[in-house]
């Protein structure tokens, strides 16, 4: 005899399943509506306006323990610093990109590594293949048969064994010569991000780029046979004012997300971040609130118009609590500032290709340059005193008066923070 009750908890299951697979629907169906509504916003938007070029504050020096550092703030000063030194290279050149625009500025690089290659140099190049696919095979195809290439697939063997092992795109932009010249930060190759986009890059002389060399090998050496891997070499001792730290998915290895943590903790005076896309996991949000909470000096540095427009709403909905907190968001004016920078009293400070997103912290492949030094620690703190003089500081009063309509869509896309 069948049970009534069990009967009618059966048909409430059915509803309740019925019920949330209309929800996820109408919810989908919303998120789809508002991206493709700001899309069509933004497109409009940047048919009409003229393109600058970005505020420049720049260049600094500082010397940390055997090394010099050199932080760049110019796309066209650390293109020709990259230039000349692979044209100076004797022994090898390891260069890894994210994005490889085939005009003026990715023309020179393909050009200049053939020229290292056909002199003898040990070459290895590796860049994305997702976020170049726009770009034209035929580009690629000039690289000098003398030249290892890696172009790193969106998808690779094993991709059953583990999605998040074999899926993670190579957001690291790093290029070291002879083991003794290393090149770390937010720059992708292309005209565009030189001259338009305000972005940081760091340059390191010395034993401190052994770390780089290693990230990149590291990269290399678990795609390919031990004939064809990127020899290693030892470091010159053990540097406690410079560390790297890369994530490496398929090891799922993801230090940085972990350093981020450790630094935010130890804050007792300040914090500036500087970051283009801000949409931090519970854990990184709660250590920047909590710093705040304790009295620290929490500043970020974020773009006021981004050249991804979800993404820029979908950080908006962590505004509310971080201005309830006492955090300080500058919204940078002129550009697009693509910078992943930040500074902790006066002490600690990281430079690299990490955005304080989900992507960057667990999923991609990203390199940072972590230094425990206050020398170093003061140019970068000039550099970000410079931006802040072009960003509109957002009050609680001029956040609270935006359009209900915003609140709306704030809500509908925060779903969409674990993929952002």
């Amino acid at each position: 005899m069948t049970n009534p009750h069990s009967s009618a908890l059966t048909r409430v299951g059915r509803l309740a399943g019925k019920t949330a697979l209309i929800g996820a629907g109408g919810l989908v169906g919303a998120q789809l509506t508002v991206v493709g509504a700001l899309a069509t916003i933004d497109g409009l938007k940047r048919r009409g306006r003229k393109k600058r070029d970005a505020q420049r504050p720049g260049t600094f020096h500082s010397e940390v323990e055997d090394s010099q550092i050199s932080v760049y703030t110019s796309g066209d000063t650390l293109y020709d610093d990259m230039i000349e030194a692979i044209d100076g290279a004797r022994d090898a050149i390891q260069l890894e990109t994210y994005i490889w625009k085939c005009d003026e500025a990715g023309q020179r690089f393909l050009d200049a590594l053939n020229r290292a290659a056909e002199r003898g140099v040990r070459v290895h190049v590796i860049y994305d293949g997702f976020a170049n696919l726009v770009v034209k095979p035929s580009f690629f195809r000039q690289f000098s048969d003398r030249i290892n290439v890696w172009r790193m697939p969106v998808v690779r063997r094993g991709f059953w064994k583990g999605v998040i092992r074999h899926t993670g795109l190579d957001h690291s932009k790093i290029l070291v010569v002879d083991d003794h010249a290393a090149f770390v930060g937010g720059y992708n190759i292309g005209s565009m991000y030189a001259r338009q986009w305000r972005d940081t890059h760091v340059r390191v002389l010395g034993p401190a780029a052994w770390g780089l060399r290693n990230s990149i090998a590291r990269k290399w050496n678990t795609a390919h046979e031990t004939k064809d891997q990127i020899q290693w070499v030892p470091a010159d001792g053990w540097k406690p004012e410079v560390r790297v730290a890369s994530n490496i998915p398929l090891q799922l290895v993801y230090p940085i997300r972990g350093v981020y943590l450790v630094a935010i903790e130890r804050a007792v005076h300040h914090i500036y971040v500087n970051t283009p896309y801000f949409v931090p996991d519970q854990q990184i949000l709660n250590a920047l609130l909590d710093a705040a909470r304790r009295g620290v000096d929490v500043r970020v540095i974020l773009p006021k118009e981004s050249n991804h427009i979800v993404a820029d709403w979908v950080s908006r909905g962590f505004y509310n609590e971080m201005l309830d907190a006492g955090v300080t968001i500058l919204l940078y004016r002129p550009s697009m500032i693509h910078a992943k920078t930040t500074t902790i009293d006066g002490q600690w400070s990281t430079v690299g290709t990490a955005n304080i997103d989900r992507l960057s912290l667990s999923f991609n492949y990203e390199t940072n340059v972590e230094i425990i030094n206050s020398a170093f620690a003061a140019e970068m703190e000039k550099v970000f005193a410079a931006d802040a003089e072009h960003c509109d500081v957002l009050t609680t009063s001029a956040w609270s008066d935006r359009p209900p309509m915003a609140r709306v869509a704030e809500a509908i896309l925060a779903p969409l923070r674990p993929f952002l």
